[in-house]
């Protein structure tokens, strides 16, 4: 039977499962419309303060950045002191940090915000997979996790078409401050809603709080069902941290956040030379890192991460997949932007209607895989790398045809189809089955380290594979000019996506041998 309420220790509230979802989604979004649509805007941004290559690049790679390192450490601060605070925290630093973006007056101040709005993404992000962990199971948390595809696949095919409107609308100089601006309204909105909608009274509790469900039917409810029991039987898991005792493991921390610093760093100061040196450093800090969680643990201690998580073969497989997915398929339309306004001299509008299409078949096969995840997770992810890598070679010989033979860049839609498909499907299926082993109380934890990884390969990729793009271009203004580039850059895409196919072949048939030996 399923039951869309609940209520939780301490409180004779019920609370709904949708409209908490509904809640936490915007937060998503926002976090995500703040990559997609100001990729479209830094023409506008530099024409209108007048500022350096430098300062400009900032304003993506200091958002990401500021991200990538307050990930892991909030998630797990939200699975220690109660989700649905840090996520308010979370979302009231980006909401007016979003107010301050859109009044800066230079670029220091502007690439100030941007870091604090990247710090309040990063505090609510990993809240929302902890939360969906917490308060889902079975089929109801892969639906969940369907929906999370969506708001993905909307929010990048969203955001280049409403920050190049607003720029079509206001003009250059000012249309890119209405791409901040519009994100206060909706960040209110969600800091109200929270009040009704998310469960607070089990904060101070944590994820080691039990929920009491509507009917006795609920409780009984087997793993796969489509019943949304959140009963957190996970917490026997050897994994499951002990909640009784306060551990901020500082030094755990400060190592982590170092040794992300020193791996996202290098893709991102294009101007400094010495920059790589800063790679060993990064293999020094993760391993000194990884020992002495180990070393924490041993002692009785509560460690930031619990390194027998990384056991779990589903969480681990899934992590490493989806990181080399990112690694390739988030600078898609980065390259894709690039040959279309500069080689074929498109607006930022073009570049927006042209993902249109793929956002809606990406949003329609997050929701298929949502409900067939539980049973096919390992398959759909197959699936779905085996369409973006289609794309990534369709998109080329269009791309060909665009530059040879003068065809009109909205044949580029048909390019992109398979990809709305491929990475629609494989977000939700990729997400259900990483989390499928993990404890709810180490939801928040492991929540941040996928998505760190993720933001980490996203960066690397990005400095990749548009230094690949500008290497081999020819320079010129024609799309002649611009086709060899793109072409070096959907090749190293391609790649990186086959390597993240092989990945998921090899997880699904070990998967399949494992379980043949089990029975």
């Amino acid at each position: 039977m399923n039951t869309r309420y609940f209520t939780v220790a301490g409180s004779n509230r019920r609370y709904d499962r949708n409209w908490m979802l509904a809640v936490l989604l915007i937060s998503l979004m926002l976090s995500l419309l703040q990559v997609s649509s100001v990729n479209n805007l830094l023409a506008s941004i530099q024409g209108s303060m007048h500022s350096s290559e430098t300062d400009i690049q900032f304003v993506l790679s200091g958002y990401a950045l500021a991200v990538g390192i307050t990930l892991v450490p909030t998630g797990r601060l939200g699975d220690m002191f109660g989700r649905p605070g840090m996520w308010v925290t979370g979302l009231t630093i980006f909401t007016l940090a979003s107010l301050g973006c859109g009044l800066a007056d230079n670029a220091l101040h502007l690439n100030l915000l941007r870091v604090l709005q990247g710090i309040g993404a990063g505090f609510y992000s990993p809240q929302v997979t902890g939360l969906i962990q917490q308060y889902f199971q079975g089929k109801a948390r892969a639906r969940a996790f369907g929906y999370m595809g969506l708001v993905v696949a909307v929010s990048v095919a969203l955001g280049p078409l409403i920050s190049g409107t607003l720029v079509q609308i206001f003009g250059s100089q000012t249309g890119w401050r209405y791409s901040f601006f519009i994100n206060v309204p909706i960040g209110v909105v969600g800091i109200i809603a929270a009040t009704q909608f998310l469960p607070f009274a089990n904060a101070h509790k944590g994820a080691e709080a039990q929920d009491h469900l509507e009917s006795d039917a609920s409780r009984s409810t087997a793993s796969g069902s489509d019943s949304v029991s959140s009963e957190v039987r996970e917490t026997s898991s050897p994994t499951a941290p002990r909640r009784s005792q306060l551990d901020l493991d500082p030094l755990g921390m400060v190592l982590l956040v170092a040794a992300v610093l020193c791996i996202m760093l290098p893709f991102m100061l294009h101007t400094i030379t010495w920059r790589f040196a800063l790679l060993p450093c990064a293999v020094v800090l993760l391993v000194t890192w990884v020992w002495w969680e180990k070393r924490y643990a041993r002692l009785g201690n509560l460690p930031m991460v619990d390194m027998s998580m990384f056991r779990l073969r589903s969480f681990t497989y899934c992590t490493a997949i989806g990181g080399l997915q990112f690694l390739g398929s988030s600078t898609i339309f980065v390259v894709l932007a690039l040959f279309i306004q500069q080689g074929l001299h498109g607006t930022a509008l073009d570049v927006g209607l042209i993902g249109l299409p793929y956002a809606v078949l990406s949003g329609t096969a997050a929701m298929w895989s949502g409900k067939h995840s539980i049973e096919y997770g390992k398959q759909i992810q197959v699936l779905g790398l085996s369409l973006i890598v289609t794309s990534v070679v369709m998109t080329g010989f269009i791309s060909w045809g665009l530059a040879d033979r003068g065809w009109s860049h909205w044949w580029l839609i048909l390019g992109l189809l398979p990809l709305g498909l491929g990475a629609g499907s494989m977000g939700a299926a990729n997400q259900t089955t990483a989390m499928m082993d993990v404890p709810a109380a180490n939801g928040g934890t492991a929540g941040g380290l996928q998505q760190t990884t993720q933001r980490i390969a996203t960066a690397i990729g990005n400095a990749l594979i548009t230094g690949v793009l500008y290497s081999t271009y020819r320079g010129g203004t024609t799309s002649a000019d611009w086709y060899l580039g793109l072409a070096a850059g959907l090749a190293v895409i391609a790649v990186c996506i086959t390597c993240a196919l092989v990945l998921a072949i090899v997880f699904e048939h070990r998967s399949r041998k494992y379980a043949s030996v089990s029975v």
